[in-house]
């Protein structure tokens, strides 16, 4: 979001008059932020942006709402401005006729924290990362509760089988816990809420998504319906970042095709919706998905663009429906390179600012996926859950021979592929197709000193061994991300999400 980077915000609730009372209040970002408040239409995240409070703007206050204040900026403009971005004075009664009142004090309401971080909800402070697992439509149908709604365009679609119930954990809180509501949908819950800033916001942006199944058309890729999709040397990756004009942003990793397919309200899809379960095309809302939000600073920002470069995603940086380029110079030119094929034969691996671990696989580098990730971390053991449907990878343990791989990555570690795996007892099918597949793709470590949880792009499919025709097939020839975190709640958590039956080696 566009912006100065000043780190205070005043704003007057009230002007002070003669006899009447009065209360005065600053709005005041956490020292981490340098970024303006959003002034929306409505008190809620998915609400359009009327407007924006400056470092060192005033606006007064004319109402409070739950976890909004309506407010009136210098230039007329009503809107309202969340809460958890400001802090509020006390109220303080007028001065009288020989005197002056008490010096007004400041309290915090909720904190900020850093500028442009995933939130879990509208209503609560941001975080540095969450990650979500939406379930499939088999084990838990529809959303639990309250109907599906569209507020980022698009129709609900009836008589479909899907799910949006949903589990998360936070950097805040590492140890999932069930969802309300439909994901996607509302500003009070971590996809919503964070799709909603940034598709509401006036930020910079990438998407990129091999399904977007002809809206946008991406040259290089066929048009629907034969087929839908990138193919190689294109990676097989899905997802968003923006950022301001400092540099400071997020990414938001998906895994859904066809969703998102627009970053700005200002540039919509052009036929079909954008919201999460409110799209025509499939979107796959009747399978498993997980999604993954992480904060990122300007240096964290060029890291994943260059991961982004290498792993070869699919975009168009002359589409403002799906790239809106801007920010630091550095920053303009790593996009501007984007959309196009590597011709890399390296993975690349990077630490960011949060202590997230990024792994980039190139197309050319043609080695089954989530070992070449085993390798990447030392060889250390894994089990992951994917969408293993066809041409599909068998476990394997630290002494199957892989002979599709590359010398320069060291050996990998054992890749159990888990087959089921269960949420508050009820059994999940962690195998792709069928109404209860799973499109997700993560994956934990299962030994060693380290406790990763790991969210990737890609399936355990494509070859062990074989000529060089059958070790570039399915997803051993495309390339893909992967975000690693040393956490031993997290990881935790997702194993007993995975831990179930296992495919035979």
């Amino acid at each position: 979001m566009r912006g100065s980077a000043r780190l205070s915000i005043v704003a007057v609730l009230l002007a002070v008059t003669f006899a009447s009372p009065t209360y005065s209040a600053t709005v005041t970002p956490t020292d981490a932020v340098k970024r303006h408040v959003v002034v929306r239409a409505a008190p809620s995240a998915q609400s359009a942006q009327l407007d924006k409070l400056n470092p060192g703007d005033q606006a007064d206050v004319l109402d409070s709402v739950p976890h909004w204040f309506k407010v009136q900026l210098s230039n007329g403009v009503v809107g309202f401005v969340n809460k958890g971005w400001v802090t509020e004075a006390a109220p303080s009664p007028a001065p009288t006729v020989g005197g002056g009142g008490p010096t007004p004090t400041t309290t915090p309401v909720a904190s900020s924290g850093a500028a442009l971080a995933p939130l879990i909800a509208a209503s609560q402070p941001p975080v540095s990362w969450w990650f979500v697992f939406k379930f499939n439509a088999v084990a838990f149908p529809n959303c639990g509760g309250p109907t599906q709604q569209c507020p980022f365009g698009g129709e609900v679609k009836t008589n479909v089988s899907f799910s949006q119930q949903f589990a998360y954990a936070t950097s805040a809180s590492p140890t999932l816990q069930q969802g309300t509501g439909c994901v996607g949908d509302t500003d009070a819950d971590p996809v919503g809420a964070t799709f909603g800033e940034l598709y509401n916001g006036t930020f910079h942006y990438v998407v990129w998504n091999d399904q977007f199944y002809g809206d946008p058309q991406l040259g290089g890729c066929p048009p629907p319906p034969t087929p839908p999709f990138c193919k190689a040397p294109w990676a097989h990756s899905k997802g968003m970042i923006a950022w301001n004009d400092a540099g400071d942003g997020l990414i938001m990793q998906v895994t859904t095709p066809s969703w998102p397919a627009a970053g700005s309200a200002t540039s919509p899809r052009q036929s079909d919706g954008n919201t999460l379960g409110c799209i025509q095309g499939d979107n796959n809302i009747k399978y498993s998905q997980d999604f993954f939000a992480l904060q990122l600073t300007h240096d964290d920002l060029l890291k994943v663009l260059a991961a982004l470069q290498n792993a070869s995603v699919p975009t168009d940086p002359a589409n403002p429906q799906i790239v809106s380029n801007g920010g630091p110079a550095d920053v303009q030119t790593a996009v501007s390179a984007l959309g196009t094929q590597s011709a890399s034969h390296v993975a690349t691996t990077a630490t960011l600012s949060t202590g997230v671990q990024l792994i980039s696989k190139p197309s050319a580098l043609r080695v089954p996926p989530w070992q070449m990730v085993s390798a990447l971390l030392g060889g250390v053991p894994l089990r992951t859950a994917t969408w293993w449907s066809s041409s599909k990878i068998p476990t394997t343990t630290a002494t199957t021979v892989v002979g599709c791989w590359d010398s320069s990555l060291g050996a990998p570690g054992g890749v159990e592929v888990a087959t089921s795996g269960q949420w508050q007892g009820q059994s999940l099918n962690l195998k792709g197709g069928g109404s209860d597949g799973n499109h997700a793709k993560i994956g934990v470590s299962t030994a060693g000193t380290h406790h990763y949880a790991i969210f990737g792009d890609m399936n355990q499919e494509g070859a062990l061994s074989g000529n060089s025709t059958q070790c570039a097939a399915h997803q051993n020839g495309r390339g893909g991300l992967f975000f690693v975190i040393d956490d031993a709640t997290l990881s935790s958590s997702i194993s007993g999400l995975i831990q179930g039956s296992t495919a035979p080696q």
